[in-house]
């Protein structure tokens, strides 16, 4: 890993998914020693509700809420 031009480093993707690391984790750099280490912090946010945040307001159809409802529905 490099260290870029920002003070970031990218987490490989291998090491993500072994960690269970998601887009919008929130993590902490602690010192010890003369190690760093990555360290998740606690969310109160599961993944689902990041999921739904990052999706709010991106709908694009002309369909009403209640068109939409009847739809998923089937009724």
């Amino acid at each position: 890993m490099r260290l870029n031009s920002k003070g970031q480093v990218t987490i490989p993707a291998e090491l993500r998914k072994k960690h269970h690391l998601r887009e919008g984790d929130e993590v902490e750099v602690v010192e010890d020693g003369a190690t760093l280490r990555i360290v998740r912090l606690e969310s109160r946010q599961t993944h689902g509700r990041r999921l739904a945040r990052g999706m709010r307001g991106r709908a694009t159809t002309n369909m009403s809420t209640d068109e939409l409802m009847d739809l998923l529905r089937d009724e």
